[in-house]
């Protein structure tokens, strides 16, 4: 459950909006206004917004979204209800409300019109409203066990824009190829077949690596701004978990079953990791030798680019 909140000056808008034919709208709460069409709606909250003419935005306008897994158990009068608790919680009491149901999205939706001059004329407080809002918003889910949406995987990025589409795009490759890589030479490859660049960044001049840049479109993020899991440590750590894991799978059953008697380290269930077998990694000092030299020569190659841009 996610709302927005919008104030502005038109109560005719805002009641032509919600109440759009379009929209297949159906009124579920009507409470202190004349219901006979759109025009005495408006009317009704126009009237009462006269009792303090010194508030320029008296239109306040909620939208609440649910989850489309939700949908079978959002009755009409469940979804009321939710509503109307909401707006108990935000302090949005004693004043004219309109709740209509919207059904022209795939997702269970209200739209809430309510008049920011309460019946008394004075004015609801909408201090910190977003904050206050976010807060109840997840206490309302988690108190009628409504669907928690994932944050990144819900985003429509068909409609994002520059440079979110692109953070986005990396967000979906990463997630993707870290999951199943070995190492970082490997992982370089695979980003470079899919046009991602990667660099490392450095701890002033010396050659600690202390974070992870990538490059797509012409744009570039560091892994922990597009998310958490990326930043250069975690991304390290994965990796091990996935070389670990290989070698476990390579070996015969019996050294499995003696390994498994000693203590190893927990792995999370964060679904970046989970059921990764990571790619092939030779398990000998080989292996490990060319892995070493990557790491260095990509260290070197980019502290060459950082040297020629400071002029050396």
């Amino acid at each position: 459950m996610i709302a927005k909140i919008v104030k502005g000056s038109s109560f005719r808008g805002v009641v032509n909006y919600i109440l759009d034919k379009k929209k297949d709208a159906k009124i579920l709460v009507c409470d202190g206004l004349f219901a006979e069409d759109k025009d005495t709606i408006a009317m009704s909250f126009e009237a009462q917004s006269k009792m303090n003419p010194k508030l320029t935005k008296p239109v306040g306008h909620i939208s609440l979204a649910f989850h489309k897994e939700d949908e079978h158990r959002l009755t009409d009068r469940a979804m009321a209800g939710i509503a109307l608790e909401y707006l108990t919680e935000m302090g949005i009491t004693d004043t004219q409300i309109l709740i209509v149901r919207h059904f022209d999205k795939e997702h269970p939706h209200v739209h809430i019109a309510f008049n920011r001059i309460a019946n008394n004329g004075r004015t609801i407080s909408d201090r910190n409203e977003r904050i206050r809002s976010a807060r109840i918003c997840k206490e309302l889910t988690k108190k009628y066990n409504l669907y928690f949406a994932s944050g990144k995987e819900q985003v429509k990025r068909h409609r994002l824009k520059e440079p979110d589409k692109t953070k986005y795009g990396l967000y979906s490759i990463l997630k993707s190829e870290v999951s199943r890589c070995g190492n970082w030479r490997q992982l370089a490859a695979n980003l470079e077949k899919q046009g991602v660049d990667m660099q490392f960044k450095y701890k002033g001049k010396s050659d600690e690596v202390q974070g992870v840049v990538f490059t797509m479109n012409g744009y570039s993020f560091s892994g922990s701004k597009i998310d958490r899991r990326f930043s250069y440590s975690k991304i390290d750590a994965a990796l091990e978990r996935n070389r670990h894991t290989e070698r476990m799978e390579m070996q015969p059953p019996s050294c499995r079953e003696e390994q498994s008697t000693f203590p190893t380290e927990p792995r999370g269930n964060d679904d970046l990791y989970s059921g990764s077998i990571g790619l092939f990694m030779p398990d000998n000092a080989d292996g490990q030798a060319e892995e070493n030299r990557f790491e260095e020569e990509l260290k070197r190659r980019n502290k060459k680019k950082k040297q020629r841009k400071i002029g050396f």
